[in-house]
């Protein structure tokens, strides 16, 4: 009888954690994130969790990631942000290369050449219109065409 009582009360406590550990305002993502082994996976998956914030499940095999975030505390570029910083390029950054070459050799994946941001360079804010241009300022010059 206390067996019984111990197996669950047991059970009580992890259906309460895993109830617990959800995460709200939950939006989720499908991500390519390129890497190639168990070790990969691992390291895809730590960086990207954030406690009650964030959760990463990546497929080796796809070389796809499952991303579900808190939307009102972060955001899938920020979770993957951090995934390329630790050595992994992924559809909107670019590794660092020195944090690629700290991959062990088997996690260094065959880079493909990218028109994405590098992780670790600043975000510029760039503007949309040409409202901070003096437009009074610009002359009408006509170049030489060549014959």
């Amino acid at each position: 009888m206390k067996t019984i009582k111990v197996i669950m009360l047991v059970l009580n406590v992890l259906l309460f954690t895993a109830c617990n550990a959800q995460i709200k305002n939950q939006k989720t993502e499908t991500v390519k994130v390129y890497g190639n082994c168990d070790m990969c996976k691992s390291t895809i998956e730590k960086e990207g969790k954030k406690k009650k914030e964030a959760k990463v499940e990546w497929n080796e095999d796809t070389k796809m990631a499952t991303i579900s975030y808190d939307s009102l505390k972060t955001t899938s570029s920020e979770i993957l942000k951090r995934i390329a910083l630790s050595g992994y390029d992924n559809e909107l950054y670019i590794a660092p290369d020195d944090a690629y070459a700290n991959l062990p050799n088997c996690c260094q994946y065959e880079r493909k050449v990218q028109n994405l941001v590098k992780a670790d360079e600043p975000k510029m804010d760039m503007k949309e219109d040409h409202s901070g241009h003096d437009h009074n300022a610009m002359t009408d010059t006509k170049q030489d065409e060549p014959q």
